[in-house]
């Protein structure tokens, strides 16, 4: 039995909810939330979801695989709705029975939830959305519990900050549903404010992301240990007409290479050799392997260094378990105090 009765309690739906101990997810960073950390931070009580991204089918049956052989705990898989292998992807989760499906990048496609819930492994579906009015739709259409994800995050990003989405949306929605509540949380005095504002859990990426059982490069995790919040920057949208989600990473050459990018693949559609969805699959497929290059081969002047602003509180290389129980001492703490 551990020491946390009032964390444990203000989390009861959502630990119930993931199957976990602590309604403490980890956000789906790409190459980063792969079987090691997933497995790591499910063995610590937490959920650790694996980052489908780009991946094919195959690459995704393999990881789910090989999460499995280093946890017996329950993991979810992110899935990306504009992935053109969706479906497939959807039946590989099915046969691993993955209990947890979380689909992000946008509204999910017709016939997509129906997949994930009607299978002979059903799994609950998680969903994003950063408006009140898109969350009420898809909890709807089929949506299980929801993440609320404010512009501190790192990666693709919103307009909006964590602590106005919470305000928000919590009252209007949390007695009914299941919220979880992520963007710019470092600390567990964070975790026991949001919890006490009705959110069932928190979810939390830059945090883990330097953790011992990360893989990430020690160059690109020395990136983060040298970086202050400010550091932490949005991309800019240099084309109205080409719908680019706003990115948040440290700023280096890559940021400036990604406008570069933008400018060709706006160049190209004024020429009419693509597309407009293809347009948008050149932008995702340039961050997969800008992200790539940071994160797997250390180059963290040219490759994208995407960090939320809670950056600055990450100073050094911890377990993935002494995380968890100082983001779980620190909400119980502050819930003492109160």
């Amino acid at each position: 039995m551990n020491d946390y009765p009032r964390t444990n309690r203000l989390m009861k739906r959502g630990a119930e909810f993931l199957g976990s101990e602590y309604a403490i997810m980890c956000g789906a960073m790409s190459w980063v939330s792969e079987r090691n950390l997933v497995a790591a931070i499910s063995n610590a009580g937490g959920f650790g979801v694996i980052a489908c991204g780009a991946m094919t089918p195959e690459l995704l049956d393999t990881e789910i695989a090989e999460t499995k052989k280093r946890t017996d705990k329950p993991f979810g898989v992110n899935l990306i709705t504009m992935h053109p292998a969706l479906f497939d992807l959807i039946a590989v989760c099915e046969r691993h029975g993955v209990g947890h499906i979380v689909l992000a990048g946008g509204i999910p496609p017709k016939g997509s939830v129906e997949a994930i819930k009607g299978g002979k492994n059903p799994a609950k579906v998680i969903v994003f959305a950063p408006t009140l009015a898109l969350a009420k739709k898809l909890l709807r259409s089929g949506g299980d519990a929801l993440v609320i994800e404010g512009m501190e995050a790192g990666g693709h990003i919103g307009p909006v900050s964590t602590s106005v989405l919470a305000q928000e949306m919590l009252p209007e929605l949390a007695e009914d549903h299941v919220v979880f509540v992520a963007g710019g949380i470092g600390r567990g005095q964070a975790i026991a404010g949001y919890l006490e504002m009705g959110a069932a859990g928190v979810q939390l990426g830059t945090r883990f992301s330097c953790a011992t059982e990360s893989i990430a490069h020690p160059d690109f995790k020395k990136a983060y240990f040298r970086a202050n919040a400010r550091d932490a920057v949005a991309s800019v949208q240099l084309d109205p007409r080409l719908p680019v989600i706003p990115v948040r990473a440290l700023k280096n050459k890559g940021s400036e290479a990604f406008t570069d990018k933008q400018r060709e693949v706006a160049g190209t559609l004024d020429r009419e050799e693509i597309a407009m969805a293809e347009a948008q699959l050149q932008i995702e497929h340039y961050w997969a392997g800008a992200l790539r290059r940071a994160v797997i081969d250390g180059d963290v002047e040219n490759g994208s260094l995407m960090a939320g602003q809670s950056v600055g509180m990450l100073k050094e290389e911890e377990p993935v378990t002494d995380i968890m129980a100082k983001l779980m001492e620190q909400s119980e703490s502050a819930l003492s105090r109160r």
